[in-house]
Parts: structure tokens; C-alpha cells; sequence
């Protein structure tokens, strides 16, 4: 199956504006809003929500440091009564023993069914907050305020919450719905370089998957590697652009059952990287990029895309600062078998989403074991 070149509505926002951006679901539509500053106003944003007195706010240490106190002070002042769990940062604590972690604290003040959870952090922080929200009393309210790049553009939107199993990522989890989701581009600047990149992946990624207007905006890029090379026309059209097509695709597809799949674009082979080397070598954004670099060669072996493209990609990889070759150390034989245990397998088939032109792409379970061990 495959999906033309659709384009999503132009978001356009300067980093002095505000701009809001909805996604429609039949059970719970939600705002996405992105405005300079707007961590100052997320109690105000919160209070016509009806999302109870009670609000526990989850992060970690690192972010918790820049962020917390101002976060709790701007709840408290909207009213509401709030209290704080610190995670472990790190992707190899995305496990069930944080997640009880977080019950203990939403046990020990009581939180009730009308309460409410706020990540506040990248990812890790939103997937475990928001999977410990979705089974806490069966589902309590859940408020994303993601501050990495890669949370901004990706995984605060949609829905998607859990944790990792050992042999493979995301395998326990939950589609849960945030009421809200608030973006404030300047938690950047205290963003760590490596982490900037890694969400520039997911960027690229919309670019290639869903609009080549972005793409193309990103090739136009002197530099893409460090927050202090793009402007501020640029990093509006990065979040804007990038949320627009979450909002898009989950709009139509909320649980995966055909069009969302596309967004897994290069977390095939990225997922069983990652997983093989411990969640602790490698940052998801960057086994995206080795798994786009991938995806894309198969693509062209397929004859589903051509070369042009496919160079086209690994230069605004490249240029990006990602990495673009499998860890060593990191076996074939070990990523074709941790691919059987991927999420996207279905019939016993490995599901690749596959890139057919700059803006569109499909999916396939045609892709052979003797296709990927050439390409890795």
C-alpha cells in the first residue's frame, strides 16, 4: 500500500507568535500550540481544561534543574495543587521499575481520577508519563510540555506511550491521548548539541515521508548540526511543519492501522539498534538517521526510488550531523533477528517503511532477508 505526495497545511510561525495547531480525533481532539515563552503560561493554558486540582509533574533531573521550580511556581499560581516525580535520565531506564516509581508517588498524594500529569522532558520522559497516566486508576489526564527537538516535533504528538522490553523497544505501551500539548522553542537553548541532532532526524523524516516543501527548506540550510545555525524563520518552519504532519497523519490514523505507519520511517532497523546496543550507545534520533540511510538503499534496491533521492537524503543526513553507518560490533545476523520481534511484524512479515519519492512513501512486507543483509 502507498500514499501520494500529500501536502499538510503551511504552518507558519515567527518565534515571537503563537501558533495552534489541532489535532482532530473522534474522541478527544487537542491542541498543539507553540509559542516563545509559553512555558510561563501552562497553568493559565491548563485551567480551562478541567483537568482537576491535583497535578503531578514528571521530568528529570537535568530538566527538572533548568525547569521545574518555574514550571511548579506557574501551576501553583493558576491554582492548582502540585507535586513533582524525578526519573532517571536515559533511555535504559525506559522500564516498568520507573514506571512504578511514578505510582508511588501518585499514591503517596493521592492523586485521583480527575488529576492530571505533566511531562515535562524529552521522549523518555513523555512516553513513561504518559503510559503511567493511561493505567494509573485506568486513565487519569495526561499534559505534554516536551523540550527536547525530538519531543517538540514527534513524540509528544499522537499519543503513542511506554516502555521498553528488553528485547525490543516500545513492546509494553499505550495509545493515550494528551489533553494538550505545549511547546515552548525556547527550552532549546538549554538543549545539549548531540540531543538537538538526534531530533533533526525526525525533522528530516517528515521531510522525506510527508512534505518536500521541508525537505527542501532543510537542503536550503547552510547548517543544520547546531541550534545557533538556524534562524528563527527556519526553526518555525521545522516545528510548525513538522507538527502539522504528526497532526496530519494521526488525524486520520490514530492507532496505526494503515496511513500512521508511515511515520515509523527508519525506526525499523534504528528500533533493533538501539536495542542491541543497550539503549546506551546510541540516542533514538540518531539510529532513526542510520535506519533512514538504510531504508532509503533498500528502496533504491527495490527500484521503489531512485538514486538521486537517495543522495539527496544521506547529504541532509550528513549534513546534519548524524550518523549514517551501523555501530560496530552491532551484527547482521543480530538485526535480522531482532527484527522478528518488531511492533511492525505482522503475519511473521517485517513491515519497512519504504521512501517512493522526496514527500511520499509506502509500506511494505516485501523486503527479503537477502535484501537487507546486502544493504547492511
Amino acid at each position: 500500500m502507498g500514499w501520494g505526495t500529500i501536502h499538510p497545511t503551511r504552518a507558519s510561525i515567527g518565534l515571537g507568535e503563537m501558533s495552534v495547531i489541532k489535532v482532530k480525533l473522534p474522541q478527544q481532539s487537542y491542541d498543539i500550540e507553540i509559542a516563545a515563552g509559553g512555558l510561563d503560561r501552562l497553568g493559565e493554558r491548563m485551567q480551562p481544561l478541567n483537568l482537576g486540582e491535583k497535578v503531578l509533574v514528571v521530568s528529570n533531573p537535568e530538566i527538572f534543574q533548568h525547569y521545574g521550580e518555574r514550571a511548579i511556581a506557574v501551576l501553583e499560581s493558576a491554582g492548582f495543587d502540585v507535586f513533582h516525580h524525578i526519573l532517571p535520565a536515559g533511555e535504559q531506564y525506559k522500564h516498568l521499575d520507573s514506571i512504578q516509581g511514578i505510582y508511588d508517588t501518585a499514591l503517596e498524594n493521592r492523586l485521583e481520577r480527575s488529576s492530571t500529569m505533566v511531562a515535562l522532558g524529552g521522549g523518555v520522559v513523555g512516553d513513561m508519563t504518559g503510559f503511567a497516566a493511561a493505567t494509573w486508576l485506568r486513565g487519569i489526564h495526561f499534559v505534554q510540555v516536551p523540550t527536547s527537538l525530538l519531543a517538540m516535533v514527534d513524540a509528544s504528538i499522537g499519543g503513542k506511550t511506554g516502555v521498553n522490553h528488553p528485547q525490543g523497544k516500545n513492546l509494553i505501551g499505550a495509545f493515550y491521548q494528551p489533553k494538550f500539548v505545549l511547546i515552548d522553542p525556547e527550552v532549546l537553548q538549554t538543549l545539549p548539541e548531540r540531543e538537538f541532532i538526534a531530533g533533526i532526524a525526525e525533522v528530516i523524516k517528515y521531510g522525506v515521508i510527508w512534505d518536500a516543501q521541508l525537505f527542501e527548506n532543510l537542503e536550503a540550510a547552510d547548517r543544520l548540526d547546531r541550534l545557533e545555525y538556524i534562524d528563527a524563520a527556519l526553526l518555525a518552519d521545522i516545528l510548525g511543519r513538522s507538527c502539522q504532519a504528526k497532526a496530519d497523519v494521526v488525524s486520520q490514523d490514530e492507532k496505526e492501522a494503515g496511513l500512521r505507519a508511515i511515520l515509523n520511517y527508519g525506526h525499523t532497523i534504528g528500533h533493533a539498534v538501539e536495542s542491541l546496543t543497550g539503549y546506551t550507545q546510541v540516542l533514538h534520533g540518531e539510529a532513526v538517521g542510520i535506519g533512514m540511510v538504510a531504508a532509503s538503499r533498500i528502496a533504491v534496491a527495490l527500484g521503489l526510488w531512485d538514486e538521486t533521492c537517495d543522495k539527496r537524503q544521506f547529504a541532509l543526513i550528513e549534513k546534519a550531523g548524524l550518523p549514517t553507518a551501523i555501530p560496530s560490533g552491532v551484527a547482521t545476523d543480530d538485526i535480522l533477528e531482532a527484527l522478528q520481534t518488531d511492533k511492525k511484524v505482522k503475519a511473521g512479515r517485517v513491515r519497512f517503511v519504504l521512501p517512493t519519492q522526496i514527500g511520499a512513501a509506502t509500506v511494505t512486507d516485501r523486503v527479503t532477508a537477502e535484501v537487507i543483509r546486502q544493504i547492511l
